[in-house]
């Protein structure tokens, strides 16, 4: 457990040159917060524990304005950023090293009872307002645009913009310098 926040107080160091301090991180960050209290609902929830669960991820809806359901599954060092209105789905599936921003749907199109929320990849951003509905998959390494409209697959490596979104391979210039998430933290931002 100490592990776990551990690495996500350092994802935020990495992710957001405005976190100063592990104190401002543990006040003020609402996806810290968010996460961590989805981590103990999911637990739960895969347990099978009726009820509990799903009144933890309530109670974090109404202190952090995240909604994240218990059953999604989200991988290591997940970011949110700002994250007021982020709203995360049942069958939602999300990788390693995955950044949203504020006003995040990652969605459903059906009342299904099966898959019916999209499966993010390792690596991805998707930006501030998007929507990526159904069950969909978004491929490694790719970009969601801001305000974009997902409905179709993206494949590894691209990004997505627009209403609907039109999907096209990244270029070297958008790529971002991969960061080693294992990579020293100094312990001076600890204080």
């Amino acid at each position: 457990m100490f592990k776990t926040i551990r690495e996500q107080i350092d994802t935020i160091f990495r992710e957001d040159p405005a976190a100063k301090s592990v104190l401002e991180i543990f006040l003020c960050y609402p996806g810290f917060h968010a996460i961590l209290l989805h981590r103990l609902a999911h637990r739960l929830f895969k347990m099978g524990i009726p009820i509990l669960p799903r009144t933890i991820s309530q109670t974090s809806r109404f202190l952090t304005g995240i909604e994240i359901h218990p059953g999604a599954t989200i991988g290591r060092r997940f970011f949110i950023d700002h994250g007021m209105g982020v709203v995360i789905g049942e069958t939602t599936e999300i990788g390693d090293d995955v950044m949203l921003y504020h006003g995040v749907t990652l969605g459903g199109r059906s009342l299904n009872k099966g898959k019916r929320h999209p499966t993010i990849g390792n690596r991805v951003t998707v930006g501030a307002g998007a929507k990526v509905l159904g069950p969909i998959l978004v491929g490694d390494d790719s970009a969601i645009g801001a305000n974009a409209v997902v409905t179709h697959d993206v494949p590894a490596d691209s990004i997505a913009t627009g209403i609907p979104a039109i999907v096209r391979p990244r270029t070297e210039k958008q790529r971002e310098p991969a960061v080693d998430p294992t990579s020293y933290i100094d312990p001076a931002m600890y204080i």
